[in-house]
């Protein structure tokens, strides 16, 4: 664990660090120019001016470590044709071994602006990567079309940034024009917006579409307004009934209730894509956040809510982790690499806030809020990696990057601090409550500590605020006294805690039923990848989940199927000597609950053949919570509407 000390000296250093670079901010801002029209190749074109204000070595950077993703997952590679000028002399740049995102160029005498030209090559179909241009509807993440100077704060350059959409296209984002309105297109069909700082830009992604409907959550008079962006691949998949779109407004006055009424942002806009082809996603941002699911979110709203709580997520994400933000996450750049040491209360406790409130809002039913709890505990505590690897652990992936496989994702671990994360908060939230008698709650921490006003930048853009767990103690001992500290660093960092404790003072314990609950029935592509076939899930029996093709998409560690030496990748040919079918290994599962009739599977590993038998005789689990009649029913507490 990092000293107190050591943070509050990173978190020194780094505000003087900022505070020089702004002194030596660049005079005029940049320019940028964006054409997103060539939707047939998915290729963004750029143009950009930067103003030098001396002759010499100039470097620029592509983003790298980016804000939400918590670590190095910028893609420089996606950076094609890039061509420096200065007036009609073209300039050579070049890059040095080991950072291929900084681009260094010598800038002549006598030089005052440069100009780049560049292409972003947006993955297509078959790179295995998120799609972000289709035929109808795109998004842009602007620090992949732009290049910023080495030396100086993001949030101390400025910039005015345009774009070209194709015509007749709409755009849902936080951005405005000089007279803070939304931006129209001139007759070209370019949108200019407003100057701004290169950190608020990078802060503001755009969704653009075809089929674009917006809906205001709240326009009180006074008030920052809120609104609901829907995007679609078809019109017909943008019809919400009026309960529908209430629940989202009950959305907006549940986290003003929860937060005390102050909204750390200047307006909002939840931008949601409903999509086959869309790549799905949930991303914070201050003013706006990027969300992406299946086209069917509003059609199958009685039964799939587990996207119903990414909006709650990434909306409760402008308190805690915008507004509000842990010190090591706080970078001047996007170079400089992020400590990830509060990820547990940055995604954990946002994890929390966006089950509850999507409870509270109506966007889901307590009883639904309550499978999807009891689904959660049971995945916890079926990791495997858990009892080698503590939770505070796992807050280091981010920082590990793209490009590694997790063939036994649960002895592994990874990024437990959400699902995790939630059940800690739980777990605070609830002794709170036994310790002051219902008087007191994590409802008065989330007043006190993020609902306190943000930093304010001079165009009245949010300066996030930094925090440290000594700051964090410090208030949840102000709302309820009790030893935090341990009470905390017992769950962080001790390997091998029964998940389940999680439900302690809730009143509902952990239990088991032959049927998945109707939560677990409908937990395919709740990020909007509709390609990815619902697996037959018997995580907590076999030990496995396998989809319609025979697939076994993931063997748990230590289990029965891993005992039979089954692994991900192989493929289930049949049951008891029947082709396999799903029903047909539910059946197989009831007939040996006494021991009668052990499973035999005949399974293909690339050209080899074998047959194992398990005999597991407690037929299918699936978790379900039970009310505990002698104790108070604290999950109907935290649930209910304030």
């Amino acid at each position: 664990m990092t000293s107190p000390w050591n943070a509050v000296r990173r978190l020194l250093a780094a505000t003087l660090w900022m505070a020089l670079a702004a002194q030596a901010a660049l005079g005029a801002p940049m320019r940028l120019a964006v054409d997103a029209t060539d939707l047939d190749r998915r290729v963004l074109r750029v143009q950009q001016q930067i103003d030098v204000d001396r002759p010499g070595p100039l470097t620029l950077r592509y983003a790298r470590y980016l804000p939400g993703g918590h670590g190095p997952y910028g893609d420089v590679t996606r950076l094609a044709g890039l061509r420096v000028q200065a007036g009609q002399q073209a300039l050579a740049w070049r890059r040095v071994a080991g950072d291929p995102f900084a681009f260094l160029i010598d800038v002549p005498p006598g030089v005052s602006t440069l100009e780049l030209d560049f292409q972003y090559l947006a993955p297509v179909r078959g790179s295995g990567e998120r799609i972000s241009i289709t035929p109808a509807l795109l998004g842009i993440e602007w620090e992949t079309v732009l290049l910023y100077v080495d030396g100086r704060a993001v949030d101390a350059q400025r910039i005015t940034p345009r774009l070209r959409l194709p015509a007749g296209w709409q755009e849902a984002s936080a951005l405005r024009d000089a007279a803070g309105q939304r931006a129209e297109p001139d007759a070209r069909g370019w949108r200019q917006y407003r100057e701004m700082s290169v950190e608020t830009l990078v802060d503001s992604p755009l969704f653009a579409g075809r089929h674009l409907q917006r809906h205001a959550l709240d326009d009180t008079p006074g008030a920052p307004p809120v609104s609901l962006a829907l995007l679609a691949d078809q019109p017909g998949a943008l019809s919400a009934t009026p309960a529908q779109l209430a629940a989202h407004r009950a959305l907006v006055t549940q986290a003003d209730r929860l937060f005390g009424g102050m909204r750390p942002f200047r307006h909002y806009e939840l931008m949601l894509a409903l999509s086959d082809e869309f790549g799905g996603m949930g991303l914070e941002h201050h003013e706006s956040s990027e969300n992406a699911l299946r086209p069917d979110y509003f059609k199958d709203w009685p039964d799939a809510i587990r996207g119903r709580e990414l909006l709650p997520h990434e909306y409760v994400h402008s308190w805690n982790g915008k507004a509000h933000r842990p010190a090591d996450l706080l970078t001047p750049d996007y170079h400089q690499p992020m400590g990830t040491s509060l990820l547990w209360v940055y995604e954990g406790l946002t994890e929390y806030w966006g089950h509850v409130l999507a409870a509270r809002a109506g966007l889901s039913t307590p009883e639904q809020a309550m499978d999807r709890l009891a689904t959660t505990v049971a995945e916890v505590q079926a990791r495997a990696g858990r009892r080698w690897r503590a939770l505070a652990d796992t807050q280091i992936d981010p920082a590990i990057g793209p490009g590694h496989t997790r063939e036994w994702e649960d002895q592994q671990r990874l990024q437990d601090y959400y699902d995790e994360g939630l059940l800690l908060w739980l777990e605070a939230d609830l002794a709170i409550r036994q310790a002051s008698g219902g008087q007191r709650s994590l409802d008065d921490f989330a007043r006190a500590f993020h609902g306190r006003a943000p930093g304010r930048h001079a165009d009245g853009s949010v300066r996030p605020q930094p925090y440290t767990e000594d700051a964090l103690i410090a208030a949840l001992t102000a709302v309820q006294p009790l030893d935090w500290r341990r009470f905390l660093r017992e769950r962080l960092d001790q390997p091998g805690r029964d998940a389940a404790l999680a439900l302690t003072h809730s009143g509902w314990a952990l239990g088991w039923q032959a049927e998945e609950s109707r939560f677990q029935q409908h937990e395919r592509g709740w990020e909007g990848d509709s390609g990815t076939e619902r697996p037959q899930n018997l995580a907590h029996s076999l030990g496995l989940r396998v989809i319609g093709n025979g697939t076994l998409t993931q063997v748990f560690w230590g289990s029965p199927a891993y005992a039979a030496g089954l692994t991900k990748g192989m493929t289930l040919l049949a049951v008891n000597d029947l082709a396999y079918k799903p029903e047909r290994l539910d059946a197989a599962l009831r007939a040996n609950t006494g021991g009668e009739a052990p499973l035999r599977l005949l399974v293909k590993d690339g050209e080899r053949y074998r047959s194992v038998t398990i005999d597991w005789r407690q037929g299918a689990r699936h978790p379900v919570l039970q009310r505990l009649p002698a104790q108070t029913d604290g999950l109907s507490a935290i649930y209910r509407p304030r």
